[in-house]
């Protein structure tokens, strides 16, 4: 390890931690107490050029090499700023990047904010939140986000983008179309004090008449979803995985008309255009047959379809090869394609930083 420079420790050959529990290592690992430093991080010759991956919990990344060749970011900073919370229906926040996510739901609720409750329990840290425009039970966190702060590579500066400009979409933003240009640093949330909640995804109002029939305060929706989301979902502190692995796709309504030709039971979703529906991933995998595939260690989850897992020792390889060969057949028997909300490291084609 290196002497430490204000701002940065930066150590060598360092194994990593990431929710699929598969063995992977990188040459360099930093971990950035202050984001001004990390353009002294970036220059350091040992690192200088080298591919850049900013890494927190590790919840939404598979490493398909067993060695990443080049500099592994960890940011350190977790702080919490109230930018405006006087009188009225909206207070702004400022949270860090390396912020728990859950965390950040269970502070805003305790504090009477709203909003983020339906996104309960969704692993990783406050960082990761813009770059997949998270999402669950009918709401995605770009609905209050009014910006992120973030160093830009290209221009060796702390920008601050605008909603408009993060290009929020499904599981989807610019953070994510250019992945190798931008360090999120930290996020910039809206939220409203005395907002309805939101019980329109299939489930949630079932989950409060379970619950002995509590009213839908944000509290107890945030209870509501945690119980859905251990109940359906495996938990990687028991077997590897990162949650959902493919998206659901999002197809024109024509090739919805035809599959229920076949499928007549085929879920679709509305999505703001008429032209186009979304489907359900689980569906698909789960039709194809594909529910509680294992190949060695490797395989789909018998809890839920949509979850790739590593039942033990599976390389990131062997997970990719599952994940493809899942594809390729929903693809070859519905005309459907699965894109992965994970990001892989190590594809061929994919960018390694």
């Amino acid at each position: 390890m290196n002497p430490s420079p204000v701002g940065y420790r930066l150590a060598r050959d360092v194994p990593l931690r990431t929710t699929f529990r598969v063995a992977a290592r990188a040459d360099w690992v930093a971990t950035v107490h202050d984001p001004a430093a990390l353009p002294a991080l970036l220059a350091e010759p040992e690192v200088r050029g080298l591919p850049v991956l900013v890494l927190g919990e590790g919840s939404n990344v598979l490493f398909v090499e067993p060695v990443f060749r080049g500099l592994v970011v960890h940011l350190g900073c977790d702080a919490i700023r109230v930018l405006d919370d006087s009188p009225g229906n909206v207070a702004h926040l400022h949270v860090d990047a390396a912020r728990n996510w859950d965390a950040l739901v269970d502070w805003t609720l305790l504090r009477g904010m709203r909003g983020l409750e339906n996104l309960a329990l969704i692993p990783g840290h406050v960082g990761a939140a813009p770059i997949q425009n998270i999402g669950a039970y009918g709401v995605e966190v770009g609905e209050f986000i009014t910006a992120v702060l973030a160093y830009d590579r290209a221009t060796d500066e702390t920008v601050r983008l605008t909603t408009a400009e993060c290009g929020f979409a499904y599981r989807d933003s610019v953070f994510k179309r250019e992945p190798d240009r931008r360090v999120v640093l930290g996020v910039e949330f809206a939220l409203p004090r005395d907002a309805a909640t939101r019980l329109e995804y299939a489930g949630l109002r079932e989950e409060l008449v379970a619950m002995g029939g509590l009213p839908a305060t944000p509290q107890n929706v945030a209870a509501a979803v945690r119980r859905i989301r251990r109940r359906k979902l495996p938990d990687p502190a028991l077997i590897g995985n990162a949650g959902s692995f493919f998206k659901n796709p999002v197809v024109a309504l024509d090739l919805v008309v035809a599959l229920r030709e076949r499928y007549p039971d085929v879920p679709s979703f509305p999505v703001g255009d008429a032209r186009l529906r979304k489907l359900s991933a689980a569906w698909l995998i789960a039709t194809a047959g594909w529910r509680g595939y294992r190949e060695g260690d490797a395989g789909m989850s018998a809890q839920h379809p949509l979850v790739l897992v590593n039942h033990g020792t599976a390389t990131g390889a062997q997970l990719a090869a599952v994940a493809r060969r899942v594809a390729e057949s929903v693809e070859a028997q519905f005309g459907v394609r699965l894109e992965p909300e994970p990001r892989l490291v190590g594809v061929r084609g994919e960018g390694a930083g």
